[in-house]
């Protein structure tokens, strides 16, 4: 394995098989140049992104190099706790996010993340790391960013697990799942609390009912009785299903089968109840 290009210390590229990859390791271009052996006992990383490579050449031209060297920590830290590869475009879109807010942050302009909440609940280990993560980046950095930035972080590590989709699916499930929690707010004229384990089940339901009605695999399996019972007993809940359920219709285009209702209408009946007891 030869060098082609030295991209910075910590990375060049070289013919790899039929291919030209880029190889990523702690000095492994240090003082080398064009077919320069690679020394194999520092590397780290091989990876190969094909019509992405040249943008991440320019990612590593560009950016500081304790920029870079922090976001592949984080990455590689996210593979081994997720126990699973990351999609290769993590190292574009993660590293340049990264720079991005750092930037920001200097500049003293305010992050926000609006779905910071749903994120929380959705991508709980994710979140832990990009919490993590931004710790490490004060340690190794000498930046605070603050918390919404982790939500951020989460979502790009949800984003590049393999066959999870793209940046813009997730945020859309997510920012879907909003709408609906606020939706259930404003129909039982409440504010359900985030931590609670309400809020939690909540969430948690919706999305996995959002998941199966995109994989055709709705609930169909609830006895008609029950459903019968939760129509009648539980009338306003049910009536928030239903409008919840017409909410997925129009924005996302999902039919939601009855019994998934059901089940919705009996998430936001346990919401009410709680609500009455306190």
């Amino acid at each position: 394995m030869k060098i082609l290009r030295i991209l910075n210390n910590n990375a060049v590229v070289v013919h790899h098989g039929s291919r030209e990859k880029i190889v990523f390791g702690p000095g492994i271009g240090f003082q080398k140049g064009k077919n320069d052996p690679v020394n194999q006992k520092k590397i780290e990383k091989i990876f190969s992104m094909e019509e992405e490579t040249p943008k991440f050449e320019q990612l590593l031209k560009t950016l500081p190099v304790e920029v870079i060297e922090t976001g592949e920590e984080i990455i590689s830290c996210a593979e081994g706790e997720m126990h699973l590869p990351l999609s290769d475009h993590i190292h574009i879109s993660l590293i340049d996010h990264l720079a991005f807010a750092l930037e920001r942050v200097k500049q003293g302009v305010t992050i926000e993340n609006k779905l910071l909440h749903e994120i929380k609940a959705l991508y709980q280990e994710e979140y832990r790391i990009g919490v993590w993560a931004v710790q490490k980046i004060k340690t190794d950095l000498g930046v605070d960013l603050p918390e919404a930035e982790a939500g951020h972080i989460a979502l790009h590590l949800h984003t590049a697990k393999l066959q999870t989709g793209s940046m813009e699916k997730t945020m859309q499930r997510t920012s879907l799942i909003q709408e609906l929690i606020q939706l259930v707010e404003n129909s039982g004229g409440l504010e359900l609390a985030e931590h609670s384990m309400s809020y939690h089940r909540l969430v948690v339901h919706l999305n996995f009912a959002l998941s199966r009605a995109e994989d055709g695999k709705g609930f169909d399996d609830m006895d008609p009785e029950m459903l019968t019972l939760i129509q009648t007993k539980y009338e306003k809940a049910y009536a928030a299903a239903c409008e919840l359920a017409d909410h997925v219709k129009q924005e996302a285009g999902l039919p939601l089968p009855v019994p998934e209702i059901g089940y919705i209408a009996l998430h936001i009946q346990r919401i009410l109840s709680n609500q009455s007891l306190s």
